[in-house]
């Protein structure tokens, strides 16, 4: 507790950038060299302004970052205690742990969470951030650091505090809380070849975090001189029955596999059962690996390899970090929590 403590007050600066407000209708009227009533009009009754008008005022909302606000007669240093987390989805179990943990959090402090769904794409995520800051949030939380030039340039301009999660860059929005998909796979892969294991294939959803644990297991496993043999890419949110099918198709392809990297607990375990209808024997034949380590993975036959990682936690600390810029702590020091994961060996690997 003091060491989380300790990093959140790292955290607590604000970036030169979020000491600015957010851009007015009168800032925007300025840049698009219209009065406040005709941006009011274009924004709230866009069929009654000219076309030309219409793109002048838009251009200036992007250039701005300008956002609606819907609480009007609010004054504008009142807080709306709203919170806003945007996550690619619900149905994993990591990312419902890291809602409970956030909730608990805010909740204890008069706060509320707003939950958006991204479903992995960027660009859905951008309509999410734009929808969200018109509601004035006083922070917003996200998964991951990819995200549009807009989604980033729109979220420095509001002023508004922002936690972005499940994975480290040097360069945050504003804070950052997560750990390296990169060393993840590094770490896969240095576990399964101290196995034995010299032919790899990578069972994978296409997501874009998983992509990074991916290419940090192919280099770990270049540098000794071993290649992955073949991937398979799943739908995203990858689920059992895919995992199955995904195997399948991998071992009709490669049947000398001995070691399948999944990018889910989820896709592990479809693997096993597909493992078990054909006879392969795990860890004997085919060792795998997943990540999350789900509340199943420790009774699937055999218990599943995986890699832990503390959603709650996360979702905690970003909530504390968020609470910690409402309070006005300010102190000298990084503005990124590296929560770290474990690899927990298990009877598949």
């Amino acid at each position: 507790m003091k060491k989380d403590k300790a990093e959140l007050r790292l955290l607590s600066t604000p970036t030169a950038q979020l000491h600015v407000s957010g851009a007015t209708l009168v800032d925007v009227a300025r840049v698009a060299g219209v009065s406040p009533i005709t941006v009011s009009r274009a924004l709230n009754q866009p069929h009654l302004v000219r076309p030309n008008t219409l793109a002048k005022v838009q251009a200036a909302v992007q250039e701005t970052g300008y956002a609606k606000n819907l609480q009007a007669g609010g004054l504008a240093a009142s807080r709306s205690k709203l919170v806003a987390l945007v996550l690619p989805t619900i149905s994993n179990q990591i990312f419902a742990d890291m809602v409970q943990g956030t909730s608990d959090k805010l909740t204890e402090a008069g706060y509320q969470l707003l939950l958006g769904f991204s479903g992995y794409e960027e660009w859905r995520e951008e309509i999410l951030v734009e929808t969200i800051l018109s509601r004035r949030p006083d922070g917003i939380i996200l998964t991951g650091t990819l995200h549009t030039d807009s989604t980033r340039r729109r979220l420095q301009q509001a002023g508004t505090p922002v936690v972005e999660t499940w994975d480290m860059t040097p360069t945050p929005i504003d804070m950052v809380i997560g750990f390296s998909h990169e060393e993840v796979g590094h770490a896969t892969a240095t576990h399964l070849l101290q196995q034995g294991c010299r032919r790899f294939a990578i069972l994978t959803a296409s997501d874009p975090r998983a992509a990074r644990r991916n290419q940090g297991l192919q280099v770990a496993l270049a540098k000794q001189g071993v290649g992955v043999v073949a991937t398979h890419t799943a739908p995203v949110p990858g689920t059992l029955p895919l995992g199955r099918e995904g195997l399948a198709q991998l071992l009709q392809v490669h049947p000398d596999l001995d070691a399948i990297v999944c990018s889910s607990d989820t896709l592990a375990h479809g693997a096993l059962i597909e493992a078990a209808a054909r006879g392969v024997k795990v860890p004997e034949q085919l060792k795998v690996v997943g990540f999350g380590d789900l509340n199943f993975s420790s009774h699937t036959v055999p218990p599943l390899s995986t890699i832990r990682v503390d959603g709650a936690r996360i979702g905690a600390l970003a909530a504390q970090a968020i609470l910690a810029r409402m309070d006005g702590t300010s102190a000298a020091g990084a503005r990124s929590v590296n929560t770290g994961f474990e690899l927990v060996q298990r009877g598949s690997s």
